[in-house]
């Protein structure tokens, strides 16, 4: 299809593609209008809107409403209200479709059938795509189109949404006029149909669909499909549960091994680029703000990429395959417990490796509390950002000794810190569900869907959107705040014949002195206090930051070492745990607040987050403290 054409439409009459979750909407909406929205394999993708344009086979114009999938017109969630608001001309700023194609998969008739029964009684002109008659074909099912026309009262023509040539047509069909006409008036103002009673509604269309399936000679064929022999295993309850956490472990390992060497390989890059500005540049307040605070900042946030681009690797090839609906089913019961569904353990698990991707992949989640609390408890789950800080303070306090089992001491500690953080947030779900779920019916409605081998085109085209998503909302904001926290920590210049390291005369400086009132009743020192401060941009800055306070001129490997006896001998061992405490709560970093921002579109949620954390921090740092105190440590 030519996109400059395309660019150039005005208007235009309106056609909405209307079907139930993982009946290939979506993909079909990607042959027709030519964009490049992303294809998912398990239903609740579509959590908005989405417009294309196309043109006919006789070149007419067409607007193309991809709506979220719907099993009826009664609404269940947010997802579904805002198909129904479309469909009854409800939707602010949106006409009332001119013609709706109901996208139908042709191997769950049964219960596709249903919802165009439903949209049809609305009176818009109507067509069905009768999706996936490949598929149908090889388990089996030889469906008669005409007849299938004749029983539903509506044109009906085949399409399969992933081949090239699959929506011709489709498209062929839009071209007739009469189409375009609906024999039943629309309905004005508030519909009928709403007063109807839900339950009187489904079972009608229910037995009608069960007629028309008799008459079809579809009631009885019942192919035994491949998905059903796989989730015989999958879903067992003993081997589905231990399935489930090889493929986690596997995951896990990849994210932390493999992206190793490219975040060495930016970190690097940005260190010698870094060096190599400033080696030309004259020595000035421009050369820090382009080395200390662009280049720096920039490289910053590029470090997450490999994380980001191997975390979502996997979780597109499960998506692909379809068996993240079944890792969601395996784990609603303990999710439920806490008042999330088993759809909030997707984010969860994106947050183990940088809280941002755990957020933004809280889109796909319906209900929108569920959704928030998914946000707002993510920065618990211990990021990777964290084990540098981890790693300098337990070196440092917790010998290094070899329990039963040759289990060492240290990894104990690191797994105890990483469990502190999942229970922490299992803890605040809980707490929030006593206050935001009271008379709510928990329940989880997810579609199983058929098992596919992963197309490698879209978990492509779904990595590089993740990573433009990433770059356009966070890149742009921490570059500016990584800008402002190198102004704090250079100005003003520390005065012709000081002694202590240049942070401790800047405003960064001045402000840790003063947050120090704020942490002496958690054992925190001035130092500490000015560490929290560019602390705020990434929490691993806090580890070259002690250095700087601490006047060490090396590299970050080597502060690290070097600070380890300093650390053991300068602070107490009830302050190292204080720290870790304060570590395992602490407020998130600034782009994680800013990523929030844009996820719930204001500054309420973000600070928010930030103050309850903060609370959660200051309160387990003081307890371990003063119990560590109580101890003799």
């Amino acid at each position: 299809m030519n996109q400059q054409v395309v660019h150039f439409f005005k208007g235009g009459p309106l056609v909405a593609l209307v079907g139930n979750p993982n009946c290939g909407k979506t993909a079909l909406f990607n042959r027709l209008t030519g964009s490049h929205q992303k294809v998912a394999n398990y239903a609740g993708v579509t959590v908005e809107r989405k417009e294309g344009k196309m043109l006919t086979s006789q070149g007419k114009p067409l607007r193309v409403l991809d709506l979220p999938g719907a099993y009826s017109l009664h609404p269940r969630s947010p997802d579904e209200a805002v198909t129904v608001n479309v469909l009854y001309g409800r939707a602010q700023g949106e006409k009332r479709p001119d013609l709706v194609v109901c996208v139908v998969d042709a191997t769950h008739l049964r219960r596709n059938l249903r919802l165009v029964l439903a949209v049809k009684r609305l009176g818009i002109p109507c067509v069905v795509a009768l999706n996936m008659v490949d598929l149908a074909e090889k388990q089996g099912l030889k469906i008669d189109l005409d007849g299938l026309s004749r029983e539903l009262g509506l044109p009906v023509v085949k399409t399969v949404a992933i081949a090239g040539d699959g929506a011709q047509a489709l498209r062929t069909l839009l071209d007739q006029q009469n189409l375009w006409k609906s024999g039943v008036e629309s309905l004005v103002g508030e519909p009928t149909s709403l007063v109807h009673n839900p339950e009187l509604d489904a079972r009608g269309d229910h037995e009608a669909v069960k007629g028309i399936l008799e008459r079809l000679n579809l009631d009885g064929l019942m192919p035994q499909h491949t998905s059903d022999r796989i989730d015989r295993v999958v879903l067992h309850p003993v081997l589905g549960p231990a399935l489930l956490a090889i493929i986690l472990f596997l995951i896990f390992q990849a994210v932390f091994s493999w992206a190793k060497a490219p975040m060495d390989f930016i970190d690097a890059t940005a260190t010698q680029l870094g060096m190599w500005v400033g080696g030309w540049m004259p020595d000035g307040w421009f050369k820090s703000l382009l080395v200390d605070g662009v280049i720096a900042g920039v490289g910053g946030v590029f470090v997450f990429l490999p994380q980001i681009l191997i975390l979502f690797f996997f979780i597109l090839i499960l998506e692909e395959s379809g068996y993240l609906p079944r890792a969601a089913f395996l784990l609603d019961r303990i999710m439920g417990g806490v008042g999330l569904s088993g759809r909030s353990f997707i984010p969860l698990l994106s947050s183990f490796a940088c809280a941002i991707p755990g957020i933004m992949a809280a889109r796909t989640i319906n209900n929108p509390r569920d959704r928030l609390v998914t946000i707002l408890i993510a920065p618990l789950m211990t990021c990777s950002a964290r084990l540098p800080v981890y790693a300098l303070l337990i070196g440092a306090f917790v010998p290094a000794r070899t329990l039963w089992g040759g289990v060492e001491l240290q990894g104990v500690v690191l797994f105890v810190l990483y469990l502190a953080g999942i229970l922490s947030a299992m803890l605040v779900a809980w707490v929030l569900k006593q206050f935001t779920t009271r008379g709510q019916v928990r329940s989880l409605m997810m579609e199983l869907p058929s098992y596919h081998w992963p197309r490698l085109w879209n978990v492509g085209l779904g990595l590089w959107q993740r990573v433009l998503i990433f770059l356009r909302r966070v890149g742009g904001i921490i570059l500016g705040l990584t800008i402002l926290l190198w102004f704090l920590a250079s100005f003003p210049a520390p005065p012709v014949g000081a002694t202590g390291a240049p942070i401790e005369y800047s405003m960064a400086g001045m402000l840790g002195k003063a947050l120090a009132v704020v942490f002496h009743p958690i054992g925190f020192n001035w130092q500490i206090s000015i560490a929290l401060v560019p602390g705020l941009a990434a929490r691993e800055v806090a580890v070259s930051s002690l250095g700087t306070v601490y006047a060490l001129s090396s590299t970050a490997e080597d502060t690290a070492q070097a600070l380890m006896p300093l650390i053991s001998q300068g602070w107490s061992l009830a302050t190292a745990f204080s720290l870790l405490a304060w570590y395992v709560f602490a407020p998130m970093c600034l782009s994680t607040l800013a990523t929030i921002r844009r996820e719930t579109g204001g500054w309420a949620m973000p600070m928010a987050a930030a103050g309850y954390l903060f609370i959660l921090a200051y309160v387990a740092s003081f307890i371990t403290y003063h119990v560590s105190l109580a101890l003799g440590l």
